[in-house]
């Protein structure tokens, strides 16, 4: 399934595209995830925590940019997942480029997803899983916008960085809410 997404990035976009880059800076702004090694300069392994009600699911995985266009600020990144449990997996093409906006830059997020196994049962609504892609999107962003706030006054060149933090899973209930909100939304017609 194809999701679309984008957000915004209040700096110009080759600044942009140099933060969007740093994936150890980043990662930790992704609801769930949490990174957990790098096995070359294109290679991350990381973990996604997702917890849904009574449904909780972990997957552990890698991410490998395979086209890195800095001329044109654009990249692709290749993911793949093993739930913990066996229940199956995740696989996604992930294609992002930046657009310069007066505010500064927008983030344009093509995702193509494919789930397997058991775990393909939770993906048939893929109304339901653009809206979650949408929430979770839109919590990096919020994230990724603080951090890029709090660290916007010049801080010294010694100034130790700080440490990742291991992520909390997604919390399913507020995601569940807004998810329905949205349905409801647009079952009605309303925005």
């Amino acid at each position: 399934m194809e999701i679309n997404n984008s957000f915004e990035v209040p700096l110009p976009p080759k600044e942009a595209w140099k933060v969007l880059l740093d994936i150890e800076r980043i990662a930790p702004c992704m609801p769930g995830a949490e990174l957990t090694g790098k096995a070359d300069n294109d290679t991350y392994n990381g973990k996604v925590a997702v917890k849904l009600g009574p449904v909780a699911l972990s997957f552990a995985g890698q991410v490998k940019f395979t086209e890195v266009d800095e001329a044109n600020l654009k990249a692709r990144a290749k993911a793949q997942g093993k739930d913990s449990k066996g229940r199956g997996g995740a696989n996604a093409t992930v294609d992002f480029h930046l657009v310069p906006i007066p505010t500064g830059s927008q983030v344009i997020v093509k995702t193509d997803l494919n789930l397997s196994g058991a775990v393909a049962q939770y993906g048939r609504a893929s109304g339901l899983i653009q809206d979650v892609a949408s929430q979770l999107i839109g919590q990096f962003a919020n994230c990724l916008k603080s951090k890029l706030a709090a660290s916007a006054p010049a801080q010294p060149a010694a100034s130790p960085q700080p440490t990742t933090a291991a992520s909390k899973p997604i919390s399913g209930f507020a995601l569940i809410f807004r998810v329905l909100l949205n349905s409801l939304r647009r079952l009605f017609g309303g925005t």
